[in-house]
């Protein structure tokens, strides 16, 4: 497995101040094209804190700037935010689910693989939860492309995008992922992606802190965000 330095880490948001920096890349990011919503997204909402609930913050090295977020839901002890506006094919139901929300890097980032390093992060930590789909709402069909490239394929490809209650009733395409079997099918047809998504090792993609078991850190009463204490169930 080769190794691959970034200019910018990816980490899991454990504190107040990360968690104000990724409401600031959403702001940014969303109010670019949605200036309505720019006040409400640079605020935390109870998803963030909720126990379901990691959001991930990826910050620049040379400045220290925050520049992408996302936000990663699970179904472990409640249905995902997206059930309240749809109601998921029957190949997913009793499954345990991941939902990507959130999902923002600021117009004038620089690095485009910023994007790409949320999505392997995403994919790894429902890998080490034991989720078997992703599902994600896509606002515009270049959205959809991009995660088609990925491995994502469209839920309902002969509806209309759904309007989303947790993402401001804008309408959306609704995709999913399977990732028990992201990598047996990346390898199979021999995907672009195959190789940085899973045959390459990001030392900046840090999920776990280094030198602690996980679940010892994330179940210490100085974490704010209690998420990551389900990593075992």
């Amino acid at each position: 497995m080769s190794t691959e330095r970034l200019a910018f880490t990816v980490e899991i948001v454990r504190s107040e101040q990360q968690l104000r920096a990724a409401c600031h890349v959403r702001a940014l990011s969303y109010g670019h094209h949605l200036p309505e919503l720019r006040k409400t997204f640079n605020q935390p909402d109870a998803l963030d804190q909720h126990p379901d609930t990691l959001v991930l913050l990826a910050t620049d090295k040379a400045s220290g700037q925050p520049v992408g977020t996302a936000r990663l839901c699970t179904s472990a002890y409640e249905q995902l935010p997206i059930t309240r506006s749809i109601c998921l094919p029957d190949h997913l139901q009793g499954r345990v689910l991941a939902e990507i929300t959130r999902l923002a890097v600021p117009p004038e980032a620089p690095d485009p693989t910023i994007k790409l390093a949320l999505m392997k992060a995403s994919y790894l930590c429902c890998v080490s939860l034991q989720v078997r789909w992703m599902v994600i709402g896509a606002r515009s069909a270049g959205l959809v492309r991009g995660y088609k490239r990925l491995g994502f394929a469209n839920l309902f490809p002969d509806s209309p995008p759904v309007p989303l209650a947790h993402a401001g009733g804008l309408p959306h395409h609704v995709l999913a992922f399977d990732v028990t079997a992201a990598e047996r099918i990346w390898h199979g047809v021999s995907h672009p992606l195959y190789e940085w998504m899973v045959g390459t090792f990001h030392p900046d993609i840090q999920l776990f802190p280094r030198g602690r078991r996980h679940a010892e850190v994330m179940a210490a009463p100085s974490a704010p965000l209690s998420a990551a204490t389900h990593a075992t169930h």
